[in-house]
């Protein structure tokens, strides 16, 4: 019933016709020779002012066709490079068909300039745009162009505004990767066709009420005709060496743009800790102190293919196919881990060797179809996603014990595997009212399926004896409906968005094994407003507020139990409730570069994964915990600024406080903390024609906390230099990252009954080659995007 109310959903009839007509031509030059990928654009009048144009691009013989245009006044554009624009005036109602002669344009120039514009910032009343078109930073790719922009950090893989991570969005759609495959897709995906990035720290009610900071990146239209192609590839030497090479192509005709992405990735990583935990009696003094030492290696190949098809069905109609999958065939976890067990006066005991060896098999492949109809004045737009997630894991786990003859060692194996499947439906309506204000509204609904199973076997000499009291089965189940209404409005000096989104969840989790049941049905509603007003030309102050979730993944609300060795464990949490947050802004904007903020996020239910160490039976569970409450205040500055005209420049600065409070075994547990992070990057472009271009960027994080648990500081550090050969077809690039060996990093809990802490040796220091080649039509746009749902952030990564 749910697939068969999704299909309804998705074709809601909702389109209107109106008298519509052609307008054809061909574009020749006074040889009387047809001028092929010529531009042509039709704007349409409004109230005295031509706008709203479309376009296309003339094919091989100088051929331009508009349909479905409705009756009214239009102006017709005709250009080409090295010709002059011809432009006719036309009031349509009925087909026309039009012979254009672009002559050339004879004005001599004395000398020729190319200027290269530089990147502007614009503060809008809900996000901070970065225009980057056309300027020495989309000579490279999108991940490149992620590092240089304001407000975002791209640290180990991962992206983050303002110390979260964001939902990245690419035209407006998601996209649903994991932040290692996230990158991956962005690095081979070339800056040329980014129009700006939008940094939107207070999303509107559109975006789903899970997206607390929305990363959009934004495309330029395409209007010329033909094929384009890149290729890549990048050699990466760490503790042990990677790689990563891959081919994207884009195709266009007047009806279709297609879009197809390959790419592999080789990965060998390194990961080392260590981890001293000092388990205590009733009383609180040490009873034993255990040192673990942990090497961990992961293998892992990985195949991704990302397909986009547009058929443009008129000038008003677009059906839209897209396919994003990734299979990752073989994945290798090996695990070894020495433990020397003392006693109080740090005398030996006993000691143990762990060797912990898992592979992996993992599939996820999303689709969507799209539909889009433009009115003169809205749009509709209708969306239907389906993805299948699978994931299996094979463990094989040995620990051997030296120096205690009571203590046998042990040998299990366990097969866990999980099942997801995802649909999703949506339907946005949007109305331009009038020149200043606008109107948008949708529904949204959201399926989700995941069954999951988890079998343990003992291993002795008789062979694998199967666990009953170690294995389960878990079935979860979640449907979302939400519907939200949202209203643009510009006064002269006064800007304003707002709007509330609803959202109705139920939530079961069921254990066939043990039959236990855990359920949630809620409705919640998550406003949002923003508003800002210009004091004056250069300086603007505004206030922004919004409600937010942040939903459990999966696999912790899985409540199995997964042994790293006899005695570390990880489980999840069934009871594991949502997380609600109200975060307010008032800040002021100086010349749109200058940024001075006052922030307050209050966060009842927030959760991460707790360490608990169990003193009695010398156990270390990691499971995730709700706390009571989550209180985060404080103060950013954030500077953008040219220092030359070819040396950008972007500083930000927080001084931020968090306080959590919790009740552990009827104790209430209360803390906060103050802290500091800072990022400054320096982007640099050489050579009179810029094809020369460098990034180093510096970030520092101070001693903070998570939870109960306090993290030592840290400094990251990039540097990247790229240069264009081959008249900028080509590029090559080296980058090194953790230039000073300052990233590692300590975790330490001391608390009620918990003493340990974990030292993180991660493999982030290594040096980056690549290499990429454009062939075909390069100066094509992409129809290229992603898409993801909010439900596939939560698929066990």
């Amino acid at each position: 019933m749910k697939v068969i109310y999704a299909f309804l959903f998705f074709f809601f009839p909702f389109i209107f016709f109106a008298q519509e007509y052609k307008v054809s031509g061909i574009i020749v030059d006074e040889n009387n020779v047809p001028v092929a990928y010529a531009n042509v654009l039709i704007l349409q009048q409004v109230e005295s002012e031509y706008v709203n144009f479309k376009g296309v691009s003339t094919n091989e013989e100088g051929v331009f066709l508009f349909e479905s245009i409705t009756q009214g006044n239009y102006q017709i554009k005709a250009s080409f490079l090295g010709l002059k624009t011809e432009t006719i005036d036309l009031n349509l109602f009925k087909d026309e068909n039009f012979s254009i002669t672009l002559k050339e344009d004879t004005e001599d120039l004395d000398e020729v300039t190319i200027n290269i514009k530089r990147p502007t910032l614009k503060k809008e009343v809900d996000r901070l745009v970065f225009n980057v078109e056309s300027t020495a930073l989309s000579e490279g790719n999108m991940l490149e162009m992620l590092r240089s922009t304001p407000g975002v950090l791209v640290l180990n893989n991962t992206i983050q505004i303002k110390n979260t991570t964001p939902t990245v969005y690419i035209n407006d759609r998601k996209v649903h990767l994991s932040d290692d495959e996230l990158t991956q897709l962005l690095e081979g995906s070339s800056a040329q066709n980014i129009k700006s990035i939008e940094v939107i720290t207070n999303p509107p009610a559109k975006y789903d009420a899970e997206s607390g900071a929305v990363l959009n990146i934004v495309m330029d239209k395409n209007l010329i005709t033909g094929y384009r192609g890149t290729l890549f590839a990048n050699y990466t030497q760490g503790v042990f060496p990677r790689y990563n090479a891959g081919m994207s192509n884009f195709y266009k005709t007047e009806k279709i743009n297609v879009f197809a992405n390959y790419s592999y990735t080789q990965n060998k990583i390194n990961r080392e800790s260590n981890e001293d935990i000092n388990f205590l009696d009733n009383g609180g003094d040490i009873v034993e102190k255990w040192n673990t030492k942990t090497k961990r290696n992961i293998w892992s190949k990985t195949h991704n293919l990302n397909l986009n098809l547009d058929y443009f069905i008129n000038d008003s109609n677009t059906l839209s196919f897209s396919a994003n999958t990734l299979f990752l065939p073989y994945f290798k976890y090996l695990t070894l881990g020495e433990t020397q067990v003392n006693d109080n006066q740090n005398s030996a005991i006993y000691n143990f060797d762990t060797n912990n060896q898992s592979k992996d098999k993992k599939h996820n492949f999303g689709f969507d179809l799209d539909y889009i109809h433009e009115f003169s004045k809205s749009k509709l737009s209708i969306n239907a996603h389906y993805t299948t997630y699978d994931y299996n894991r094979k463990q094989d786990v040995l620990s051997q014990y030296f120096n205690a003859s009571e203590i046998p060692n042990s040998a299990f194996k366990t097969k866990a595997n999980q099942n997801t499947d995802i649909i999703t439906t949506q339907l946005d309506y949007e109305l331009t009212l009038n020149e200043t204000s606008s109107f948008s509204t949708g529904i949204k609904s959201s399926f989700i399926n995941t069954e999951s199973d988890i079998n343990h076997f003992q291993v002795n000499s008789s062979g694998d004896v199967f666990d009953p009291e170690l294995s389960d089965a878990f079935h979860y189940d979640e449907d979302i409906f939400a519907g939200y209404i949202s209203y643009q409005k510009n006064w002269k000096k006064l800007q304003l968005s707002t709007g509330v989104r609803l959202e109705q969840t139920t939530i079961e989790g069921k254990s066939p094994i043990t039959n236990e049941i855990s359920k949630q049905d809620y409705f919640k509603w998550f406003p949002t407003f923003n508003l800002s007003y210009d004091v004056s030309e250069n300086t603007s102050v505004y206030l922004n507020y919004k409600r937010s979730v942040e939903r459990p993944i999966y696999q912790d609300l899985n409540p199995f139990k997964y042994f790293l060795n006899d005695n570390t464990v990880v489980t999840g949490n069934p009871n594991l409730k949502p997380a609600f947050i109200d975060h307010i802004v008032i800040g002021t904007s100086l010349n749109n570069a200058i940024y001075i903020e006052a922030y307050y996020n209050y966060g009842e239910d927030r959760f991460l994964e707790l360490p608990i160490q169990d003193n009695e039976e010398n156990q270390f569970i990691f499971m995730p915990t709700n706390l009571d409450r989550t209180i985060e205040y404080g103060f950013d500055f954030n500077a953008y600024f040219n220092v030359t005209k070819n040396w950008f420049v972007s500083f930000s600065t927080s001084f931020y406080n968090v306080e959590d409070k919790a009740n552990f075994n009827t104790v209430t547990l209360q803390k906060d903390t103050w802290s500091n992070y800072s990022l400054i990057s320096n982007d640099f472009s050489f050579l009179k024609d810029n094809s020369l271009t460098a990034n180093f960027i510096m970030y520092y994080i101070g001693k903070n906390q998570q939870g109960f648990q306090e993290i030592d500081s840290r400094v990251a550090s990039d540097l990247a230099i790229k240069k264009s050969i081959f008249n900028k077809k080509a590029a090559i690039s080296l980058s090194a990252s953790d230039l000073f060996n300052s990233q590692d990093f300590s975790i330490t809990s001391k608390y009620l009954n918990q003493n340990n802490s974990r030292f993180f040796n991660q493999d982030n220091r290594y040096i980056k080659l690549g290499f990429s080649y454009k062939f075909g039509n390069t100066i094509l746009k992409t129809n290229q995007r992603n898409k993801e749902r909010e439900e596939l952030n939560r698929l066990e990564k």
